[in-house]
């Protein structure tokens, strides 16, 4: 008795895993689909195939060569003998005019970039052109109808000449001499080190590190002096070198200013970037609601990205470290209430999809008093050599009555 075994269903070429048109269920999720299939298949095909001589059996793809004589054709469409796009000029003017409206103002972002080239369509002339011909045309000063004026002389004759040389030299006046040089008896003082604190160049590669690796940058300001601690500098390098990160404004330390005083500078810096209020507080914090809406609606913008990195820079002791220990709602920066206590830059996780990233402050040399520096805490109090010379322009900024209080 013979006995009969059903024949093994062998995997043939039809269902491999590498045949994209092999047959598929509903269920089957965890198999490649077509699109990975076809591209394992050029990875592996990406060779030609030879025999043992080194001539080639099967040619790669894109590799085979047509016989000679081949005729080739080109398909009888009028889209390959024109213009694939064209525009004219008043529709470029435009568009340029709604894209700088755009551009310009802080509370608009474009959301999706245009194919056209926008950085053709700006005016980038350092020099402002001269009308030469407007003013004497080519015929009037090289043609036969040219009109040469006669040279104008002070002097008839070379003894009016001398006798003007002999009136200047009387009347010649050493004060008056701007192309003298004069040696002074005094000069300016040296600054000290301490006063260049924030202006290392360590400080600022920490600074570029920050910037080239954030979506969106939160320049954190003293709410008591905004513009002392505002750098300008870095806002014109983004402005230039990065127009497409987003800058925003966070006015600190509110809780030290009257309520008019901060919707006064939200109004006046609003004009320039997206400005809020803060108050960087763990048991009492003003404004982080609306901070971590903001940083959610620029995580929306960028979809394209898995995560997006927020930078907070500005001056030494404005509170940056501060202000990201309130998001997050526990310690996960030192802080300390004196300036440089942040040394090197590091990531935070605030969620899943936003990191912060804490930097040193940074300061911009722009020829602020050592006066200044010191009133915005820039620098340590107990490394400053002589404290009592600042003390009268404390007393000039304070009224009397708060301190007789």
């Amino acid at each position: 008795m013979v006995k009969v075994t059903k024949p093994k269903q062998s995997s043939g070429s039809s269902h491999h895993s590498l045949n994209p048109d092999r047959p598929r269920n509903a269920k089957d999720t965890h198999l490649r689909d077509r699109s990975t299939i076809r591209r394992l298949l050029m990875y592996k095909n990406s060779h030609p195939i030879r025999n043992r001589d080194g001539k080639i059996i099967k040619a790669a793809p894109f590799q085979e060569r047509l016989s000679s004589g081949t005729v080739a054709r080109i398909a009888p469409n009028q889209k390959w003998f024109g213009n694939t796009r064209t525009i004219a000029q008043n529709s470029l003017q435009k568009f340029q005019d709604e894209m700088q409206k755009t551009i310009q103002d802080p509370y608009k972002v474009v959301m999706k970039q245009t194919k056209l080239p926008i950085t053709l369509l700006n005016e980038r002339a350092k020099f402002q052109r001269v009308h030469i011909l407007d003013t004497e045309s080519f015929r009037d000063t090289f043609g036969k109808k040219s009109k040469r004026k006669r040279p104008r002389f002070k002097f008839e004759d070379l003894q009016m000449y001398a006798s003007s040389v002999e009136t200047r030299n009387e009347n010649y006046d050493d004060s008056k001499d701007s192309n003298l040089i004069v040696e002074q008896d005094f000069r300016e003082e040296t600054p000290h080190a301490v006063m260049k604190k924030g202006q290392s160049k360590r400080i600022w590669n920490e600074l570029y590190k920050v910037i080239d690796s954030s979506d969106v940058i939160v320049q954190v300001l003293d709410v008591r002096d905004p513009m002392g601690t505002r750098s300008k500098h870095i806002e014109t390098y983004l402005r230039k070198e990065k127009p497409h990160k987003h800058l925003v404004f966070l006015l600190n330390k509110c809780d030290l200013v009257p309520t008019w005083v901060t919707q006064r500078w939200i109004a006046t810096l609003s004009n320039d970037y997206p400005t809020m209020a803060f108050k960087a507080s763990m048991k009492t914090p003003f404004g982080k609601g609306a901070l971590i809406n903001l940083l959610r609606q620029f995580s929306q913008l960028h979809t394209d990205k898995k995560q997006i990195s927020v930078g907070f820079i500005g001056y030494p002791n404005v509170g940056k470290s501060s202000v990201i220990n309130t998001l997050r709602a526990k310690k996960v920066c030192n802080v300390a209430p004196i300036a440089g206590e942040t040394k090197v830059w590091q990531y935070i996780t605030l969620m899943k999809r936003i990191y912060l990233i804490d930097c040193p402050g940074v300061v911009y040399p722009s020829g602020d008093s050592d006066t200044d520096i010191v009133l915005r805490g820039v620098v340590r109090v107990e490394n400053i050599a002589d404290p009592e010379d600042h003390i009268p322009t404390v007393l000039e900024r304070v009224r009397k009555e708060y301190l007789q209080k």
